[in-house]
Order: structure tokens, then C-alpha cells, then sequence
């Protein structure tokens, strides 16, 4: 059983991408995806990145929840 806490500093981890609270700011504060756009089509992840997010949000996994709090962030 997955015992990974699901939350946005965790995802960052998991993204590869640096977890700290400043880092997730600034990350969010730099990074905007428009409406019409998928969160896994934004350009600024690498394959890997977009791969995980989409598959994940498919197949509505632990991570989904996060993933769509991070997607609200990024509008």
C-alpha cells in the first residue's frame, strides 16, 4: 500500500522539481498555462513530467487530487 502523502510539496518532489515554499511560489508565480490548454500539454515539462501527470490523471490515481490542485494554481 502507497503510504505517500499527496500533497503539493510531495508532487514537486515526485516531479523532480525543487519542493521548498519558496520554490512552489515562485514556480506558480512563473509558470501559467492557458485555458484551453491540458496541464500535461504545458511546454515547461519535460516528457518524463508530462507523461506522469497525464497518466495519473487518467487513470484517476492518489495523485490525481494534487495534480488538479496544481492545475488550479497554474490558471
Amino acid at each position: 500500500m502507497d503510504m505517500t502523502t499527496h500533497d503539493i510539496p510531495t508532487l514537486f518532489a515526485q516531479l523532480g522539481l525543487d519542493n521548498s515554499p519558496s520554490a512552489i511560489k515562485a514556480f506558480i508565480a512563473s509558470h501559467k498555462i492557458p485555458a484551453d490548454l491540458s496541464l500535461a500539454q504545458a511546454s515547461f515539462w519535460t516528457d518524463a513530467q508530462a507523461s506522469f501527470l497525464a497518466e495519473n490523471l487518467k487513470q484517476d490515481a492518489d495523485w490525481s487530487e494534487v495534480i488538479d490542485q496544481l492545475n488550479v494554481m497554474l490558471r
